[in-house]
């Protein structure tokens, strides 16, 4: 499925601690138990009255946990989608080793997503959706194993590494974890400016308060190994467009991390449907939640609606 850039103006168990931003009604907070352990998660199911369409899991980026997605889950599940926010493994709220990076390697991660989405055992159509360092994880798990999804949707993550000026900053904050203490970076990062700004925890919602939290429970080696995927990723675009999935890239008019022009060029190496939600920047899910959450049902309902005129003879292939 390809378009032009759109301007858009398992029951719970072991409850994780309460939201920092709270998510609409029915909503649960559980660690959701799969082969790979468990992992901390925010559920949401279709709205009242909604016609139930898919389920959608989602996995937040690099120093983010499943709250970058909480306004998503409101306008999802008036639209029919039960919305799985994760947190990955030593991502917050999500157990992980404080020490061995190994623990961490790109292909563990991506494993876990398969575990997660084996979890679910969902009946209706799965749309995975990764944002930022989320997004390689997530294209890394459909080139594992694409049959567990019905789509692969991208939030500001690019084809391969991270822009020059966010290495950089990647790489400070490294250098700083090689030598501090989660407390002592938090500490030294306030000093320098803005969090989000000297390569601190991504704007997200919850406020300062919530950031900290957020940060000081993220394990050490976690930042340190996908730190370092950011850094040297490679391209891998190619073997992504030879998977029979129909893909989404969705950013902010500007991005920082990879530049917008890169991710429109992706989209059309991807044969990717594509959306620019105006006013947003890395974080459309934080920046303009509503027009995100439309831009991204909108795809799956076309999916849906290819499915029903499928009848029943399988997902279609995009392209």
């Amino acid at each position: 499925m390809t378009s032009h850039p759109t301007p858009a103006s398992v029951p719970p168990s072991n409850p994780v601690p309460a939201l920092a931003s709270a998510p609409p009604a029915g909503a649960r907070a559980y660690r959701l138990r799969t082969s790979r352990g468990e992992f901390a998660v925010v559920d949401v199911p279709p709205a009242d009255g909604a016609e139930p369409k898919g389920v959608v899991l989602a996995l937040p980026g690099f120093t983010g946990s499943k709250e970058d997605f909480t306004l998503l889950h409101g306008p999802l599940a008036a639209r029919g989608y039960r919305s799985v926010a994760v947190d990955g493994r030593g991502q917050y709220e999500s157990d992980g080793p404080a020490d061995d990076e190994s623990a961490y390697a790109q292909a563990e991660l991506a494993r876990d997503v398969l575990a997660q989405a084996e979890a679910l055992g969902a009946a209706a159509p799965l749309h995975l959706v990764g944002h930022s360092l989320g997004g390689q994880i997530a294209r890394a798990a459909v080139l594992e194993d694409h049959s567990p999804f019905r789509s692969l949707t991208l939030i500001s993550s690019g084809p391969a590494r991270i822009s020059v000026s966010q290495e950089q900053r990647v790489k400070l904050l490294r250098e700083a974890l090689d030598r501090m203490s989660m407390a002592q970076c938090w500490e030294a990062i306030l000093a320098m400016g803005p969090p989000e700004e000297v390569g601190g925890p991504a704007r997200g919602l919850g406020g300062q308060n919530h950031l900290r939290r957020r940060w000081l429970a993220t394990r050490p080696a976690q930042l340190l190994a996908t730190g370092r995927q950011l850094c040297t990723e490679p391209d891998r675009v190619a073997e992504l467009a030879a998977v029979p999935l129909p893909f989404h890239v969705l950013s902010g008019a500007h991005d920082d991390t990879w530049p917008v022009p890169d991710l429109d060029a992706m989209a059309v190496r991807l044969h990717a449907h594509r959306t620019v939600v105006a006013g947003a920047e890395h974080s459309p899910n934080v920046d303009r939640p509503a027009p995100t959450a439309h831009a991204l049902a909108d795809f799956w309902d076309r999916l849906h609606d290819e499915d029903d005129e499928d009848h029943g003879h399988g997902p279609l292939r995009h392209g």
